[in-house]
């Protein structure tokens, strides 16, 4: 039981991050990443090399094609913009 007054804290909810590769920068402020992934086939147990792109906020067009960059899931800015590019040094 929590105290009249007092709140809860709870730990932020944490989305999805991905590592992958800018493929695309022609948008203001967005860029097109490739996350690949291995996936086992069920039956035939050969690993398949699985590609998807997402659509990334780059405030600042700081990425450019070829750049290695991490990608964290935030609420939708867009239709299809769902992430945002994460700096890391």
């Amino acid at each position: 039981m929590t105290a009249k007054g007092t709140k809860k804290t709870e730990a932020p909810k944490t989305g999805r991050t991905f590592s992958g590769v800018v493929v695309s920068d022609k948008m203001q402020d967005t860029v097109v990443v490739a996350v690949t992934r291995f996936v086992q086939h069920p039956k035939y147990r050969k690993f398949l090399k699985m590609v998807k792109r997402y659509h990334a906020h780059d405030p600042g067009n700081t990425k450019h094609e070829g750049d290695k960059v991490e990608i964290a899931e935030c609420k939708p800015m867009s239709k299809t913009k769902t992430f945002r590019v994460i700096e890391r040094t």
